[in-house]
């Protein structure tokens, strides 16, 4: 793959831009490219050029035979120029390029042309999936699990709280920087008496980490998930066998913190090894307990208040990224708890007056 050199325009504009006084007009920059497939990287009828060509209207940026063609002021052309760089890596390294993908390279924060934003991609996916924070909650998710050993990740459904934690530690696995991914959740429904269940444990366990499955399916090709499953680099058990284990050098996510009692969330924080780092995610709206049990979740982080070190992100239903309507259901029903709460309120008043 090969891409033309900088025009002799560029380097005039480099050596001009000390001139006091002087106004730098309009110019044009060709891009070549050379063993590129054409068709795959300009996307069917050019779609992946015109939406750099949008997302830049005070340029005009059109692809003719193996040329891109760029005509603008000299700042945009290099920032366009850096763009093209990156998605000719991204297809490079993937073989694919969807409109989607430019999308996703035009929508990192702060623009996708500086070297350091690359930074701001979790991981990349299956098929060039480019995985990053989309809101302002998953973004400070992202900084306080490269702050803190230990983070709680709370909110409700959709907020992508657990998508995200599984994407930090297929990073760090990838980057080596843990040898192994241990993934658990309470299996409330079952009351965890998975013996009961037909299949082996793994097939007991599949449809309560559907979820978790789900996420690491977009983020590692099937051939090699089912390596590392084999191998133990990726561990999926229930709650109930982390018990009596330190884990170290490892990547550990709790989901579905909420329905941990006290005795079981007490259990997996004291797991924890030299070099692991552990993301508890959970939604407190949505606890499956038993009547009357209290959630550990709630007593955790009651308990751990002021315990330095802890990083706590709270999501809200405005980090919601599935289906439009899901914000609005959230909202609905944290309207109707609050109403509730507002009757419980004063019937104990009146009780107490009484």
């Amino acid at each position: 793959m090969f891409v033309g050199e900088r025009t002799k325009i560029d380097i005039l504009f480099f050596c001009l831009q000390g001139v006091p006084n002087l106004k730098i007009t309009l110019v044009e920059k060709v891009i070549t490219l050379e063993h590129v497939p054409l068709a795959e990287f300009f996307g069917t009828a050019d779609e992946n050029i015109r939406q750099i060509a949008q997302a830049f209207p005070q340029c005009k940026v059109i692809s003719r035979g193996n040329e891109i063609r760029i005509q603008g002021s000299p700042p945009e052309i290099l920032r366009i120029n850096d763009l093209i760089n990156m998605l000719l890596e991204h297809f490079e390294r993937f073989g694919h390029l969807s409109p989607e993908h430019v999308k996703d390279y035009l929508a990192i924060e702060g623009g996708p042309f500086e070297e350091a934003n690359k930074d701001q991609v979790i991981v990349f996916g299956n098929k060039g999936l480019i995985i990053k924070a989309k809101s302002a909650n998953q973004r400070k998710l992202v900084e306080a699990a490269f702050k803190n050993d230990l983070v709680f990740a709370l909110g409700p459904a959709g907020t992508g709280k657990t998508y995200i934690a599984v994407a930090l530690a297929v990073r760090a696995l990838k980057n080596r920087e843990v040898k192994r991914i241990i993934i658990t959740r309470p299996a409330v429904e079952a009351g965890e008496n998975l013996g009961f269940l037909p299949g082996d444990l793994q097939e007991k366990l599949d449809p309560y980490l559907r979820p978790i499955y789900d996420a690491l399916q977009d983020m590692i090709p099937p051939e090699k998930l089912k390596y590392y499953q084999e191998t133990r680099a990726i561990e999926i058990a229930p709650l109930a066998y982390m018990r009596g284990r330190t884990l170290h050098d490892a990547f550990i996510l709790l989901d579905e913190a909420q329905n941990t009692t006290a005795e079981q969330i007490k259990m997996f924080l004291t797991r924890m090894g030299p070099n692991s780092k552990v993301i508890i995610t959970g939604d407190q709206s949505q606890v499956d307990l038993p009547t009357r049990q209290k959630s550990g979740l709630s007593e955790a982080l009651r308990v751990l208040n002021d315990v330095k070190g802890i990083g706590v992100v709270r999501l809200s239903g405005s980090d919601v990224i599935r289906h439009k309507l899901v914000k609005a259901i959230i909202a609905a029903y944290e309207k109707s708890e609050e109403e509730k709460e507002k009757l419980r309120h004063e019937a104990n008043s009146r009780k107490n007056n009484d």
